[in-house]
């Protein structure tokens, strides 16, 4: 195993190498969500050193034009990996606004609405296509984007929504800091038939909200921590059939290797801290997230 090690100031450097594989799933699972066009080396690979540790079907995120397109296509001539494509709630203000360094004082540019209508449409056009089977991750992040771009978050998440619903696709949703507005604009658009709260940050009250209107939870690295007693506390309450595993890689690698590139073939360390969390045994919480992931693309 790598250890970090001091640099030239005294200071320890981060370990970047990546983790070892661990014992494999008897059981096999999906990745909910993964971004393995932004882990660096063959995707290929990557989808291979997964299924060798029992994490046999991938989710493949778009974030934006240029991935999800990118998500379609590969997923288009590989078995096991799925497709999802959106823009990011941190996309919709960059296309209306542009990207300012400052957002202060900031100002609507020409042409800004006419972007996202056409980045939607292709968002869209994707959506149609068979090996994509859900329309994320979109939704709100109020911890990235300030005051200023709520409004371009909100009305791109409604449109993702509509998006979602008429192609009958399953609706991944990023939230962060936005718990109530984003459950509000589901109410008030109509939910899709499946909504997915990927990397699910709310908290015991949120998860009973969720599990009253059959929302899927999908928990990534993050719920190894030691600071995130609250999303265990999640957990712990959240009915077994709608709970999904993720990776979010290359992000939110889970313990012991936090702070080391993340990718799929590590999702045995969540699943069985999950598995903990839950009092269930780690084989039948993987049958139940297998099939919850199944149930929730059409897979």
């Amino acid at each position: 195993m790598a250890t970090a090690r001091k640099g030239r100031g005294g200071e320890r450097e981060r370990d970047a190498s990546a983790p070892p594989d661990p014992e494999p799933l008897r059981v096999p699972v999906a990745d909910s969500h993964t971004h393995l066009d932004m882990q660096g080396g063959d995707p290929d690979e990557l989808v291979a050193r997964a299924a060798a540790v029992g994490v046999t079907t991938l989710i493949q995120v778009g974030c934006d034009l240029e991935g999800s397109r990118w998500a379609a296509d590969f997923a288009a001539t590989r078995e096991t990996v799925h497709a999802t494509v959106a823009l990011h709630p941190n996309e919709a203000p960059r296309l209306v606004h542009g990207d300012p360094d400052d957002w202060s004082g900031l100002r609507r540019p020409p042409g800004g609405d006419r972007a996202l209508d056409e980045a939607l449409a292709e968002i869209d056009r994707l959506a149609a296509l068979p090996q994509v089977v859900g329309v994320g991750e979109t939704g709100l992040d109020y911890f990235r984007t300030g005051p200023e771009g709520v409004e371009a978050q909100q009305l791109s998440f409604r449109r993702h929504i509509d998006i979602a619903k008429r192609h009958g696709k399953a609706l991944m949703i990023h939230d962060r800091e936005a718990h109530a507005d984003v459950l509000r604009i589901l109410q008030e658009e109509g939910a899709p038939e499946t909504v997915v709260f990927h990397c699910y940050s709310g908290d015991t009250e949120m998860a009973k909200v969720c599990a009253e209107h059959g929302y899927y939870m999908s928990f990534a690295g993050n719920v190894t921590f030691g600071s995130a007693q609250p999303l265990r506390d999640a957990l712990a309450v959240a009915p077994a059939e709608l709970l999904l595993v993720e990776t979010d890689a290359p992000f939110l690698t889970p313990k012991p290797y936090r702070g080391r590139p993340n990718a799929s073939y590590l999702i045995p360390w969540t699943l069985r801290a999950m598995a903990e969390v839950k009092g269930m045994d780690e084989d039948d919480l993987a049958a139940a997230v297998a099939a919850n992931t199944a149930r929730a693309f059409r897979l």
